[in-house]
């Protein structure tokens, strides 16, 4: 897409985006590992934290110019390709949750995840951005954090962005049932919910508009001015965080806006240093995550319950063990320590998920997901 490749910065942020993605995911062990790469426990946001709304937020700039062929209007055409691929991106989440198969006790089935956020969030905000004037989209992803603002303090209990008293978890439950929730907060209770949705919504409306403002003025004026937006969106993030706290497991409106702040000073930085600078040497690594970046993380996903779930190794205690942690444990832990160890371990992943992408690269394969 020429659009693209004028902008080497976006597919470079986009691949990054995918390479943390599976270093986050993939520890040795999810009891050593450093404090940069955790998430925060609830309110706050670790660099970690700030991953997710950076894929969603390349996802919206990518959209612009990707319809741009529609005329960037909701029509037969784009909104059929909408429709596919948000049914496609969820389908593949469910799949990944579900697997095996075979083995899977569908009465528990998590229903949720990474990528049916990615999907709904795609399919929704794509409609509302195509269908809207674009003048209007600022209003209406401010409407939006506005009115999950609202919902979250009239209809929460008594400390209403706590985890027992927030009402995502309950409408959460209401429709999936407790069984289809994730656990892992203790209580049932999604950090990719269908609810906590919503405002994910808005922070790709916001990379749409980012993706309007690379696109119209003039090259050499980018960088200052996503940085001013970037400056601006900090901050707003910052001073709604005083009442409405920054908090990624229910997405919150401050969340938002800090996020995408971050995600537009990095963004032009990136194009200061590759677009403009053109030191472009070192983006290669990055570049063959960010052009199948759906298709790799999705089969980083699989790899991940494959050796977690269905390769079992007898350890040295005589034990079945997963394949992940045999691997932890008999080749990493001993080479460098239960911290370093567990982060190589992750390393390993992101250099072998590269390898296969640098393979569909080179043979100029992308696969759209």
């Amino acid at each position: 897409m020429k659009i693209t490749q004028r902008y080497l910065a976006l597919d470079v942020l986009r691949g990054m985006t995918v390479a943390l993605m599976i270093l986050v995911n993939t520890p040795g062990s999810w009891d050593h590992i450093y404090a940069p790469l955790k998430h925060a426990k609830w309110h706050g946001c670790t660099p970690t934290d700030l991953v997710f709304p950076f894929f969603l937020f390349v996802v919206g700039v990518s959209m612009f110019f990707s319809f741009s062929k529609y005329g960037n209007t909701l029509n037969k055409e784009s909104l059929l390709k909408i429709g596919k691929r948000t049914l496609l991106i969820f389908a593949i989440g469910l799949f990944l949750n579900s697997f095996p198969q075979w083995a899977a006790d569908f009465s528990k089935l998590r229903i949720m995840g990474v990528l049916q956020r990615i999907a709904l969030a795609y399919g929704i905000g794509a409609v509302i951005v195509l269908a809207s004037p674009r003048r209007y989209l600022p209003y209406i992803g401010g409407a939006i954090l506005l009115l999950y603002w609202g919902l979250l303090y009239a209809l929460g209990g008594t400390d209403p962005f706590s985890l027992e008293g927030n009402i995502v978890s309950n409408i959460d439950q209401t429709i999936f049932g407790v069984s289809h929730m994730y656990k892992g907060f203790g209580i049932p209770f999604d950090p990719e919910g269908l609810f906590s949705t919503i405002p994910a919504i808005v922070t790709v409306i916001i990379g749409y508009l980012i993706g309007s403002v690379v696109k119209d003025i003039e090259k050499k004026l980018v960088p200052k001015k996503l940085v001013v937006i970037g400056v601006v969106t900090i901050l707003a993030g910052l001073v709604w965080d005083q009442v409405f706290p920054i908090n990624k497991p229910i997405w919150t409106s401050s969340y938002v806006l800090y996020t995408a702040g971050w995600a537009c000073l990095v963004l032009s930085l990136l194009i200061w240093i590759i677009d403009l600078k053109g030191y472009s040497k070192w983006t290669s690594f990055f570049v063959v995550f960010g052009m199948n970046p759906l298709f790799i993380f999705a089969l980083s996903g699989l790899w991940a319950r494959i050796l977690g779930r269905m390769i079992k190794i007898t350890g040295s205690d005589g034990e079945l063990v997963s394949g992940s942690n045999w691997l932890y444990k008999q080749i990493f832990l001993p080479m460098a320590g239960e911290l370093n160890g567990s982060l190589l371990f992750a390393i390993s992943h992101v250099l072998v998920f590269w390898l296969i992408g640098y393979v569909l690269y080179r043979k100029k394969i992308f696969i759209k997901v």
